[in-house]
């Protein structure tokens, strides 16, 4: 389907205290969404209101949208503000009519000029007693131009229009105007393309979860779509429209609350074109799977650098839910910037692989990885790291499945051996302990820690097993802070 014309997305903007929230409150209740729905009680962030149509003078029943975000108030509003601006179509300018251009007013006008879209002033707080409205108007006419906002009668196309947000009049003038701007900038979207949209609202629910109002600008956006939400893959659960009713669908210019997320995105975040996503297991992440399975470990050393702060820690946050019943993945380093020399001498030191999120590898780094054999995976979705590193993980999982014990000992007694190594003295409770499998220390129901036995020695003779009723020492590699009465485990995972 060919693009159509969709409702305008409109913020309003200006100075605190010029009445923003006063005149969003009469739109909301006077309007006809409104009363369809009783009155508007759900807070997302977002609204939407129907108005009589300009477009035809025969039917007088028809009605436009018109999509609301609900800026002022927000929670987020320093980030709405600047942000705000951006998703809409349309923003209106609140500046009330007694103090004229403020300092926030001119801060909002820079947002709505460097968003590049249309403007429309409404010049509020007109009822107010002993106002000379003509000559108030007139020199904020004069103060706008100043910012480079030329007015109509300027000879420009900003339309200007006075409204009081308590009485109502002239409410209905400003909603034509955005209805006409609207038509003018022929706004449209394809409700057959893929979703496109951004979290205009953002929160932990204690009972629902990580929960985001989306404004979806283009496309459907389903119940039941599996998303790319700010990078993190998410599968949409449920659905509700402004009103706190349940959906199946928002096309486009709705605003709709989404639940079944698996982190909480950030306000702002995006809702690419990669929304409905296919995974797709590749060659690299094959071969970083075999080399683990080689190593026969259980835990991912990682070290990560990643474009800013925020990539950063959502990487890091998404990566902690890997850790479910064990350290499965072990960050070693994160930061910002390039991956340098200094990255990849850690991760060879710490057997670790190397994450770039928007990363560029140095040339000086890229030649010491491929003599070190590191491996280094860049990423500039995501999404994608983290689906790669889950498949390495449950693979690990599954490598670790399967246990054999091949004996236990326990440690009664400890000595000291050179400058800073400790010999073990133990007895084999069961079993046999061979220098050649893996060994842990466990105490109580804890693994205190996982080496080889690098020497066993029987009354000052080297030794290369023990069997059950034995009694011998053990010198550890790496060492572990074991203590007397700890047991040693000789394994192997299948």
């Amino acid at each position: 389907m060919a693009e159509q014309t969709r409702p305008p997305i409109v913020t309003i903007l200006g100075h605190v205290d010029h009445g923003k929230t006063s005149l969003l409150d009469f739109i909301r209740k006077s309007s006809v969404a409104a009363k369809e729905h009783g009155g508007i009680t759900q807070a997302i962030g977002a609204y939407q209101v129907k108005v009589k149509s300009q477009k035809s003078k025969v039917k007088s029943d028809e009605e436009d949208t018109i999509t609301f975000i609900d800026t002022p108030g927000h929670a987020a509003f320093e980030k709405m503000r600047s942000r705000g601006a951006k998703v809409a179509d349309i923003a209106v300018l609140v500046v009330a009519l007694d103090d004229g251009v403020m300092p926030q007013t001119v801060e909002a006008i820079k947002h709505i000029q460097e968003a590049k879209v249309s403007m429309i002033v409404a010049l509020n707080k007109i009822d107010l007693p002993g106002i000379d409205i003509k000559v108030q108007t007139e020199k904020i006419k004069k103060q706008l131009s100043d910012q480079k906002v030329l007015v109509e009668e300027y000879g420009g196309d900003v339309p200007v229009v006075p409204v009081s947000a308590k009485t109502g009049v002239g409410v209905d003038k400003l909603l034509e105007m955005i209805l006409l701007v609207a038509e003018l900038n022929e706004i449209k979207g394809d409700p057959l393309a893929l979703p496109v949209g951004v979290v205009i609202e953002a929160n932990l629910d204690k009972f629902k979860g990580p929960i985001a109002t989306i404004l979806v600008r283009s496309g459907t956006l389903r119940k039941g779509d599996q998303i790319a939400l700010g990078g993190v893959k998410s599968k949409i659960r449920g659905m509700f429209d402004f009103a706190g009713k349940p959906v199946d669908s928002a096309g486009p210019s709705t605003p709709v609350e989404v639940l079944g997320l698996e982190i909480v995105p950030e306000v702002g975040a995006a809702l690419g074109e990669e929304s409905r996503v296919k995974s797709q297991e590749s060659s690299e992440t094959r071969s970083l799977i075999d080399k683990l399975r080689q190593a026969d470990t259980t835990t991912l050393n990682v070290v990560i650098k990643a474009d800013k702060q925020g990539s950063l820690e959502a990487i890091e946050e998404a990566l902690k839910g890997f850790n479910t019943g064990g350290e499965h993945v072990k960050v070693i380093s994160s930061g910002t910037g390039g991956i340098m020399e200094s990255d990849i001498k850690l991760a060879a030191s710490t057997r670790s692989i190397v994450i770039g999120f928007n990363s560029i590898v140095v040339p000086t780094a890229q030649k010491i990885a491929e003599n070190e054999h590191v491996l280094v995976r860049t990423y500039t979705i995501i999404y994608e790291l983290i689906d790669e590193l889950k498949q390495v993980v449950e693979e690990m999982l599954k490598v670790g499945a399967i246990e054999e014990v091949f004996g236990t000992a326990q440690i009664v007694a400890e000595f000291p051996y050179g400058k800073n190594e400790r010999i073990a003295g133990c007895k084999v409770l069961d079993g046999n302990i061979s220098k050649g499998p893996k060994a842990r220390v466990v105490r109580g129901d804890k693994v205190i820690g996982e080496m080889k036995i690098k020497s066993i020695k029987k009354v000052k003779e080297e030794i290369v097993k023990v069997e059950k009723g034995d009694e011998c020492g053990m010198i550890f590699e790496p060492q572990v802070d074991f203590q007397i009465g700890d047991l040693v485990q000789s394994f192997r995972t299948l």
